[in-house]
C-alpha cells in the first residue's frame, strides 16, 4: 500500500497533472483550457522542428560513435595481453563519475578559442585555431565530444561486464573447429552480448533525446539555435518564459518520440534473440 501511495503521489499525479496543464494556456488566474492548441502551436513551430533536428542529428552521429569505442575498449581491456587492466578499467570509468555541469564546464576551457587546450595542442601541428563553440558546425562536434568523453568509459564497464560472462568452453570450441577472431567475434561474442547492447542502445537513445546539461553548459545553444535540443527548448519555454501549457505539451511530444524509438529498437533487436 505504501509504494502504491508513492507511485500514485509522485508518478501518477504528476504525469496526469502535467497533462492537464498541457491543455492550457496562460498562467495563475489567468489560465484556460485551450484544449490541443499547445499542440497544434508545437506543429508549425519552426524552433521546435529545430530542436528536434539538432537532437536527432546529435543521436545519429553521437550513439554510434560512442558504443563503437566503449566496445573496442571494453575488448581491450578483456584482454590477457593488456598490462595493469585494473589500473586502465578504473581510468575508463573515471569520466563517468564527473558531473554533468563540471564536464560541460571543463569542455568550454578546452574548446576556447583563444586559450584553450584543443587549439593549442592543434597549433604544435601547424593547424589553425578553430572556433569550436562560435560556429554551428564545430559546435555541434564539442558536443559529441563532451557526451562521447563522458559515457563511454560507462557503457565499457558493462560491455566488460558482459564479456566476462561468456563461457569459455565457447571460444575453446570455436577454436577446436579452426574459427579465427574474427569468426569467434561475430559468431560468439556478438551474439551474447545481444542483450546488453540492446539495453545500452535503448539507454543512450533515451538520454540524448532528454540532452540538456552539456550543451547548455557548453553552447547554451547556440550558435543560431544550432545546438539546441529539444529538452532545453522545453527548459526555455517553461522557466524562462513560463509558458507552461506549452512546455508540457513539449513534454509529451518528447515522450511520445522516445516511446516509439525505444519500442522500435526492442522490436528490431529483441526479435532476433
Amino acid at each position: 500500500m505504501p509504494a502504491v501511495l508513492g507511485f500514485a503521489v509522485f508518478k501518477a499525479y504528476p504525469i496526469a497533472a502535467s497533462f492537464w496543464i498541457s491543455l492550457t494556456t496562460g498562467n495563475g488566474d489567468a489560465t484556460q483550457f485551450s484544449g490541443l492548441a499547445n499542440y497544434l502551436r508545437l506543429v508549425a513551430d519552426p524552433l521546435f522542428w529545430t530542436a528536434l533536428q539538432n537532437t536527432a542529428l546529435i543521436l545519429v552521429v553521437q550513439v554510434p560513435l560512442m558504443l563503437g569505442l566503449a566496445l573496442l575498449v571494453a575488448l581491450g581491456l578483456n584482454s590477457t595481453k593488456v598490462w595493469l587492466r585494473p589500473l586502465w578499467r578504473l581510468g575508463v570509468f573515471v569520466p563517468s563519475l564527473t558531473g554533468l555541469v563540471a564536464a560541460g564546464v571543463m569542455f568550454s576551457v578546452i574548446l576556447n578559442r583563444d586559450a584553450g587546450l584543443m587549439n593549442w595542442v592543434l597549433s604544435l601541428v601547424g593547424v589553425d585555431p578553430v572556433n569550436w563553440l562560435g560556429t554551428p558546425f564545430w559546435a555541434r562536434v564539442g558536443v559529441v565530444l563532451v557526451i562521447t568523453w563522458h559515457y563511454t568509459g560507462y557503457n565499457a564497464v558493462m560491455y566488460l561486464a558482459a564479456l566476462q560472462g561468456i563461457p569459455k568452453e565457447l571460444y575453446e570450441a570455436a577454436m577446436v573447429d579452426g574459427a579465427g577472431p574474427v569468426r569467434r567475434f561475430f559468431a560468439i561474442t556478438l551474439p551474447q552480448m545481444r542483450p546488453i547492447l540492446l539495453l545500452t542502445v535503448v539507454l543512450s537513445t533515451i538520454g540524448t533525446l532528454q540532452l540538456f546539461d552539456e550543451p547548455y553548459v557548453l553552447t547554451g545553444g547556440g550558435p543560431d539555435n544550432s545546438t539546441l535540443t529539444v529538452t532545453m527548448y522545453l527548459y526555455n519555454n517553461g522557466f524562462k518564459y513560463f509558458d507552461f501549457g506549452y512546455a508540457s505539451a513539449l513534454a509529451y511530444a518528447l515522450a511520445l518520440i522516445v516511446s516509439v524509438l525505444g519500442i522500435l529498437q526492442v522490436r528490431l533487436m529483441g526479435e532476433r534473440r
